[in-house]
């Protein structure tokens, strides 16, 4: 018996399905590469999850007007369906999550005292970055207190020479470009870049010896680019933080 020529839906939908897959990826690339700015890309994305739900809904007719015996376009439909439905999940997920989570771009342990940007400034200022390094204050404390009431300092019974060596050691597992190490500053500066997109955030730390001995480590992390970083930055702390008590 000759396929069901409406199987032929189904194949459509699949095409529109991994055209938008493809196109979602590219938004991601095609920013890490240079080729349009990341508001272009956002843009790209927005259209690709779009293009999977009528992707998934082109799909889900083939199915329903494929036959029995054209299991082939049954089979189409339902790969379609799933590739638009990721299409549009991811983009959605990622929208989701920076709409949990406040506006702000500028996470550190300290509020009151957060630790200064020097290494990283030249490579701030040759990368054109829009977001200043100059810390908001209370604008932002109150933010993130509310919304990461975990981003506290760390206090260790390490001496700071230890400490540092610690917290060197995490940062370059963690896969960060390390811009300066002074130890005897106990300063830390490095540069962490995210596989899609390609976001630049320039990552500074701070050890000091303890008020009441041992030492103290404070963190803070800032986008170069966005007004909000979708949770980025204190997930980068969060993590950082973790495995240097895992040191």
């Amino acid at each position: 018996m000759p396929e069901n020529p409406l199987s032929k839906i189904a194949l459509l939908g699949l095409a529109i399905s991994l055209g938008a897959i493809a196109a979602a990826m590219m938004a991601g690339f095609g920013t890490l590469l240079a080729w349009w700015d990341y508001r272009t890309g956002f843009g790209i994305l927005s259209w690709a999850a779009g293009t999977g739900l009528v992707g998934a809904a082109v799909s889900l007719a083939g199915g329903f007007f494929a036959t029995l015996p054209a299991r082939r376009g049954l089979a189409l439909a339902a790969t379609g369906m799933v590739a638009g439905i990721l299409a549009y999940a991811v983009p959605a997920s990622g929208l989701n999550q920076a709409r949990s989570v406040p506006k702000i771009h500028d996470i550190t342990t300290d509020t009151a005292n957060p630790p200064a940007f020097v290494a990283s400034l030249d490579a701030r200022k040759k990368a054109g970055a829009r977001n200043s390094v100059v810390y908001a204050g209370d604008s932002i404390a109150a933010q993130q207190r509310r919304a990461y009431p975990d981003i506290k300092p760390v206090t260790v019974e390490d001496s700071p020479a230890r400490l540092f060596e610690r917290a060197l050691t995490v940062a370059r597992n963690a896969g960060w470009e390390i811009l300066e190490a002074d130890k005897q500053a106990g300063r830390i500066e490095a540069t962490d870049t995210t596989l899609w997109f390609g976001f630049k955030d320039d990552i500074v730390i701070r050890i000091q010896a303890g008020a009441a001995g041992g030492s103290r480590l404070d963190i803070r992390s800032i986008s170069r680019v966005g007004r909000s970083d979708a949770g980025a930055n204190a997930a980068r702390i969060r993590s950082y933080l973790t495995e240097l008590s895992k040191n």
